[in-house]
């Protein structure tokens, strides 16, 4: 697949990189540029995205960040069996529990949501820092809301990282998640609270809480291309504010072969 040529591979992470010192030179650059590719492309072309890691996992398939690329790639285009796959060799290969909550999802992406519960039971859990943590809470509310049991999701998300005034880079969603699932119960007044304070948090605009806040008031808004356009203006214009060259030159022309010509807008 064609690269840009102002792709050189250095732009990966240098843990990335060393990873593929294992690689010959040349192997090693076609497998970073593309791996570059799969991070650009991940959150605007994610189809595009999985071409250029099916490549890298052509080229190096024993390297456990491509795996991981490949894995990720996989999710956002929705093959969650791939993905998680993917997700588990890298696993085998790193030793790391840091993939553990979006194995957890995929398996809800299959329509397993009992097992991505259990997988939040699991010691696993307690070995992932606090943002994994978060992630695994969000993926077990998930869960719960996929089996039925609404209240439960609230529960679930009820923790000291949702109570904390502090901003970290997971708090919006997970404010966003309990207005959602609040929602869900029929708490409409306390689902607006805490939309509004994901709303506050959400500075890199990852949710859309503004527009559940408005959905809530019963603000509605008006598209642009639904207002009334130049063409229908110009229909209804009077025959006065038409063009000369648009009026009949005389009476009789008005009259003469009627039938014959199409009928003027």
């Amino acid at each position: 697949m064609p690269i840009p040529e102002d792709v050189t591979g250095e732009e990966i992470d240098k843990d990335v990189r060393q990873e593929l010192m294992s690689l010959p030179k040349t192997l090693a650059e076609d497998v970073a540029r593309n791996l570059v590719m799969v991070a650009r492309l991940l959150d605007e072309d994610a189809e595009q995205a999985y071409a250029y890691s099916r490549v890298a996992l052509r080229l190096a398939s024993r390297v456990a960040a491509v795996r991981e690329a490949a894995g990720f790639a996989s999710y956002a285009t929705g093959k969650y069996s791939e993905a998680l796959a993917e997700f588990r060799a890298a696993r085998r290969m790193t030793g790391s529990v840091d993939l553990w909550p979006v194995m957890a999802d995929c398996e809800r992406g299959m329509g397993r949501p009992e097992r991505a519960l259990a997988m939040a039971g699991e010691p696993e859990v307690q070995k992932l820092d606090k943002a994994g943590q978060v992630e695994m809470r969000l993926v077990a509310a998930g869960a719960r809301q996929d089996l039925g049991q609404a209240e439960a999701a609230v529960v679930t998300l009820q923790s000291p990282e949702l109570a904390s005034n502090s901003v970290q880079p997971w708090t919006a969603r997970l404010r966003y998640a309990y207005a959602d699932a609040l929602l869900a119960v029929g708490r409409e007044a306390e689902a607006r609270e805490w939309f509004a304070k994901a709303l506050e948090a959400d500075q890199g605009g990852t949710t859309n809480a503004s527009d559940r806040l408005a959905e809530l008031d019963g603000i509605e808004f008006t598209d642009a291309l639904d207002e009334e356009t130049p063409e229908e203006t110009v229909a209804e214009k009077p025959e006065a504010d038409k063009p000369e060259a648009d009026k009949p030159e005389a009476e009789e022309i008005e009259s003469e072969g009627t039938e014959d010509r199409p009928q003027q807008d």
